[in-house]
């Protein structure tokens, strides 16, 4: 019983109406009412609540408000921080590649070369290529006749590629030691007076500027075409590493340091396409 009337006594309460009025101040005038209870308020009380609550919601998630809570990182952040990834992924790449680059050339200038020889007589046995036949088929013979004729005016295009770059003497003075394969001498060395201006063969970037206890301070210089100069035993070296250099521009002084060198005199080698070649077939020392 005691219940019951609790229970009772609570929805009376709560279905209680009430009339809410807004009158004049000053007429007293009746404007607008309306019949209310204490159940409906608490009802519509909740549902605006819960309407604030998700539009808020709502509001901060779809708009760039949402930036300025913490544990939000802006959209533009994340694409700043995407792109500098892809950037040191890229840098990464070229650091290996020049670090690779340069390894080479510190071989090259070492003199850490070696050259491979085999015997093509027994690769031809191992591989029993005695057993095939060589003999051309017509479809072969006429395509080796139309690359003959194109090879025939192709020679004067390509000797007019190779003379679009000129090089000049990096220095005047007598030849000590010529270009020789035999002897793995593969560069020309002259004979000249300390501190004698060094200067570039032709138009072209510095690509390593350095120190080596044989052949002492070493400038090379990259070249058009697959062109690489090397200027060994200098005294002092005046551009840096990535310069750019004019033709006949002074890039050191001739001098005398490393183990090798026996006097003042400019080592030069001249390199194409990751070979030596005789800097006399393109130079005049004279």
């Amino acid at each position: 019983m005691e219940k019951n009337i609790i229970k009772n006594k609570l929805k009376d309460k709560l279905t209680f109406k009430y009339r809410f009025v807004v009158l004049n101040e000053e007429t007293f005038e009746e404007r607008f009412s309306f019949k209310l209870n204490r159940l409906t308020v608490f009802v519509y009380g909740g549902l605006f609540s819960m309407f604030l609550i998700i539009t808020t919601f709502l509001f901060i998630i779809l708009t760039p408000l949402k930036e300025y809570i913490q544990g939000y990182s802006s959209t533009e952040l994340k694409r700043d921080a995407t792109n500098l990834v892809y950037k040191v992924d890229s840098l990464n790449q070229a650091l290996a590649a020049n670090d690779l680059y340069i390894e080479n050339i510190q071989q090259v200038l070492k003199g850490e070369i070696s050259r491979v020889t085999f015997n093509k007589d027994s690769v031809l046995e191992q591989l029993s290529i005695e057993k095939i036949d060589f003999a051309p088929t017509a479809l072969d013979s006429a395509f080796r006749e139309e690359v003959e004729q194109e090879d025939r005016y192709s020679v004067f295009e390509q000797a007019k590629k190779n003379t679009d770059i000129v090089f000049t003497a990096p220095i005047k003075g007598s030849i000590t030691q010529d270009y020789s394969t035999k002897e793995k001498h593969y560069a020309i060395d002259l004979a000249v007076d300390k501190n004698t201006p060094v200067k570039a063969v032709a138009d072209g970037t510095i690509i390593f500027k350095g120190f080596t206890a044989d052949t002492g301070y070493v400038v090379i210089i990259e070249h058009s075409q697959n062109f690489i100069s090397i200027y060994k035993h200098n005294a002092t070296i005046y551009k840096d590493q990535g310069e750019l250099v004019k033709s006949g521009e002074v890039i050191a002084s001739a001098g005398s340091t490393g183990t090798f060198s026996t006097g003042p005199h400019l080592h030069f080698e001249l390199w194409n396409d990751g070979y030596p070649v005789n800097p006399s077939n393109y130079i005049n020392f004279k």
